[in-house]
């Protein structure tokens, strides 16, 4: 028979300085995901991880292996949806915490049509789920936050103005932040909707796929709904104020220029607070 060694856990042994700490774990930690889309099917996903829990003060560390082992058997087996309670449960009965965190950052994609061919291509949308579950005494806080980077193209209303022909475009982003309402009869927040419904905050979408009908197309319509950054940003707040499900936001508009040397930038939010 094998003897089996022991070996000590440091991590479990007690810290003195008496100091409780926010997040512990691992960052950076990349695993296929499993997202359920809007039309039911499943979509596969690289996501880049990043989980955390607290650790109270008379801890001195935690077992990060955990962490990983939790994130590859999820990934193996379970889809990962917009209430990502049991996950977070589960690595706070796993690692003994108050507080469990999970940050996920992923490339979306969204199968998206020419506006005059139709002739369609995947289109990938940065995104990222940003999940904290908190245990307040006999209360549990539960946040959740869905991020999305839609590509825009914009065209200056000042040049349109001054110029004899022409006017210069841009293409730019709107990088949104949605605190979204994590009550059981609140509605499901579809990625497909929030990009489709930011989009129409833009001078005009872009796409993958231009045939030369669809390029005029698009050319025509910059030019005919010309608007700043701060016309943008207006036109989204207005966007995420309608957009049911969604409690608090946060809104950063970047446009890329084509004549200067710098950007053009703009920021808002409403009922919204990063630290979770």
């Amino acid at each position: 028979m094998i003897e089996q060694l022991v070996l000590p856990d440091v991590q479990q042994s007690e810290d003195i300085r008496g100091i409780e700490l926010w997040k512990v774990g691992v960052k950076n930690f990349e695993i296929p995901m499993q997202l359920t889309q809007k039309n039911g099917e499943k979509q596969s996903v690289h996501a880049i991880a990043t989980m955390s829990v607290g650790l109270s003060k008379n801890r001195k560390g935690v077992h990060m292996s955990r962490f990983v082992l939790q994130l590859s058997e999820w990934s193996r087996s379970r889809t990962f949806e917009l209430d990502l309670r049991p996950f977070l449960q589960e690595a706070r009965d796993r690692l003994d915490a108050q507080s469990a965190h999970v940050e996920l950052d992923f490339r979306y994609f969204i199968e998206k049509k020419a506006p005059v061919t139709g002739l369609s291509a995947p289109m990938a949308f940065g995104c990222k789920f940003d999940a904290s579950l908190l245990r307040n005494g006999n209360e549990e806080d539960y946040r959740f936050i869905l991020s999305v980077a839609v590509p825009i193209g914009n065209l200056c209303p000042c040049s349109k103005e001054i110029s004899d022909y022409g006017a210069h475009n841009q293409r730019a982003f709107i990088r949104a932040q949605a605190l979204l309402d994590t009550s059981s009869n609140a509605p499901i927040v579809w990625i497909e909707d929030l990009i489709a419904a930011l989009e129409e905050a833009a001078s005009c979408p872009v796409y993958p796929f231009l045939k030369r009908p669809d390029e005029k197309h698009v050319t025509e319509t910059q030019y005919e709904n010309p608007k700043f950054v701060e016309d943008v940003i207006r036109d989204a707040t207005l966007v995420m104020r309608d957009f049911a499900g969604i409690k608090g936001f946060s809104l950063e508009v970047e446009a890329f220029e084509s004549i200067h040397d710098h950007n053009a930038w703009a920021a808002h939010r409403e009922n919204f607070h990063e630290t979770s």
